[in-house]
């Protein structure tokens, strides 16, 4: 199927770049996705799953864990802070930490609860005004403001822009992250994925590579 394809394409990107096999954690984007399909997936032996909507994973992910308990569930949409409480509850991490008063939530939280999902800062490496993400201008403050809060991050995270070479865009990142000591490396999709394995990524996510074309009218 086109997930073993994939899990072959990632390991010869790891081999290209002279890195270890099986550093590079695959994301299968199962948003808007038929359940089968889903299913499908998980039982040819994919773990890790990310998710853009906390409605539709709360409507999915909680009877899949029933039957598949190793699940691991990512968070990769944007979050809105009254979802916040539903999404730690509900995701191992969450990829797109983007403003303070999501950093508040997510701390009060994290002290009432007594632990956290591991968080990476999504950055907004084109400076584009319609899209989520702290600007590179920005982020090293935001860092500091988030560790000030102690909270777990462990990672940045970007969208490169639409039509635009991605690879200028994941060194960038490559090297905020490197600056800020933070080793997690969220970036590249089903097109650009081995130049983000070459830049050193830790987390790619490829949703209709792996599930096929969504139809957003059944969403």
């Amino acid at each position: 199927m086109a997930l073993e394809q994939i899990r072959q394409q990632i390991a010869a990107a790891e081999a290209a770049a002279g890195r270890a096999a099986g550093s590079v954690h695959l994301i299968a984007v199962s948003k808007v996705q038929p359940l089968e399909r889903v299913v499908a997936v998980l039982e040819a032996g994919q773990r890790l799953f990310g998710e853009n909507y906390v409605q539709e994973a709360a409507g999915k992910w909680p009877d899949l864990r029933v039957q598949f308990p190793d699940v691991a569930v990512h968070m990769i949409g944007p979050l809105q802070t009254n979802k916040a409480r539903q999404a730690v509850e509900l995701f191992e991490a969450i990829h797109t930490l983007d403003r303070p008063s999501l950093a508040s939530k997510l701390a009060n939280l994290a002290q009432a609860r007594g632990q956290s999902p591991d968080l990476f800062v999504q950055v907004n490496t084109g400076a584009e005004p319609q899209k989520a993400g702290v600007l590179p201008d920005a982020l090293d403050g935001f860092i500091a403001e988030c560790r000030a809060l102690d909270l777990p991050l462990v990672g940045l995270m970007c969208i490169p822009p639409e039509g635009e070479d991605s690879r200028p865009h994941f060194a960038m990142l490559a090297g905020m992250a490197a600056r800020n000591g933070l080793k997690g490396l969220s970036m590249g999709m089903s097109g650009d994925f081995a130049a983000a394995i070459a830049a050193g990524a830790t987390h790619i996510r490829v949703g209709t590579a792996i599930f096929g074309a969504r139809d957003y009218t059944k969403a």
